[in-house]
C-alpha cells in the first residue's frame, strides 16, 4: 500500500489502541462495526481473538494491542472492530482488528509523512509506512499487510511448554 510514496494527498482512518494513535490507509479499510461476540478458535496465537460472522462471512479478529506486545485490550463501550482488507497468501482477505476507539479521517500530504526513525517505537519498522504529522502530534501509519501477515502472527505465538509425562 505505498501511500507514503505517493505525491499529493492520501487519506487514512485513525484509531486508538493501548493509549497510542494509529492509522491505516482508507483504501484498505472496509467498515467499522460495534464490538460483538467473537468465537474463539483453539491453538491460535494470543493476538488472534477468534472469528466473527459478518453478514454470512467468517472474519478473523486480531487484538492489535496484543499483536504489538502490549497487554490485551479491555472491552469498553467504545471498543469496536475495524474491518480491513489485507493480502493473505495472494488473496485479498477481510480481517477485523480490535481497537479501543475510532479517531478521524486524516488527509495527509506527502510532506506531512516522515519516514519512521530506527528507534523510539515498540514495533518493527517494517510495520510502519511512516509517521504522520497531525496538529503537532505524530500518528503511526501502519502497513496493515505486514502487521496482519500470517507469518508474523504465527511467529508471535507464545507456545506454552508441554507438560512432561511421567
Amino acid at each position: 500500500m505505498g501511500d507514503v510514496e505517493q505525491a499529493g494527498t492520501s487519506q487514512y482512518i485513525s484509531f486508538h489502541v493501548a493509549g497510542g494513535e494509529y492509522a491505516v490507509s482508507i483504501l484498505g479499510a472496509r467498515e467499522i462495526i460495534e464490538y460483538t461476540d467473537i468465537t474463539r478458535v483453539p491453538m491460535m496465537p494470543p493476538a488472534i481473538l477468534g472469528v466473527l460472522n459478518l453478514r454470512g462471512h467468517v472474519v478473523p479478529v486480531v487484538d492489535l494491542a496484543e499483536r504489538f506486545g502490549m497487554p490485551a485490550s479491555t472491552i469498553t463501550r467504545r471498543t469496536c472492530i475495524l474491518v480491513v482488507e489485507t493480502h493473505i497468501d495472494g488473496a485479498l482477505t477481510r480481517v477485523g482488528i480490535l481497537i479501543d476507539a475510532v479517531g478521524d479521517v486524516l488527509e495527509l500530504h506527502a510532506s506531512a509523512i516522515e519516514k519512521a526513525p530506527p528507534f523510539g517505537t515498540k514495533m518493527s519498522l517494517d510495520h510502519l509506512l511512516g509517521l504522520g504529522k497531525v496538529d503537532g502530534k505524530l500518528v503511526l501509519l501502519l502497513d496493515i499487510d505486514h502487521v496482519l501477515s500470517p507469518d508474523e502472527l504465527l511467529a508471535a505465538r507464545s507456545l506454552e511448554p508441554a507438560a512432561a509425562s511421567t
